[in-house]
């Protein structure tokens, strides 16, 4: 566990699972992101309070073609307020930190949000 501009980083090696709080012990909602990245946010104060990642050593593992990245699927579920706090949280510290937020367009009228995970510790 570390703890490093005022957030906790928890690994459990066993499930493969990366925790960062921000906000150690503050109420939140808890959103899926999509089926491996979690952010469980306060909506009134517009504070992210952690990130959870499934499979975490996957999620950073590039490939011959580079950094992988991941559709943030979940968004379509959310009510249009939450999902605008969403991204505007996904856009600022403390989570850009661990997120790397871009954009996927097949055609110039859909735009599809994207993440690649950044690597904040190394895993067997």
């Amino acid at each position: 566990m570390t703890n490093s501009t005022n957030s906790v980083t928890r690994y459990d090696e066993a499930s493969d699972t990366l925790t960062v709080s921000f906000a150690p012990g503050v109420t939140a909602t808890g959103l899926e992101l999509n089926e491996h990245i979690l952010m469980r946010v306060n909506k009134a104060e517009r504070q992210a309070v952690s990130l959870t990642f499934l499979d975490y050593s996957l999620l950073i593992q590039s490939d011959d073609l580079g950094v992988r990245q991941f559709p943030l699927t979940g968004l379509a579920n959310l009510a249009e307020e939450t999902r605008a706090i969403v991204l505007d949280l996904l856009r600022h510290a403390p989570v850009q930190d661990y997120l790397l937020l871009s954009v996927y367009t097949p055609t110039f009228a859909n735009a599809i949000p994207i993440v690649s995970v950044k690597a904040v510790l190394a895993t067997a």
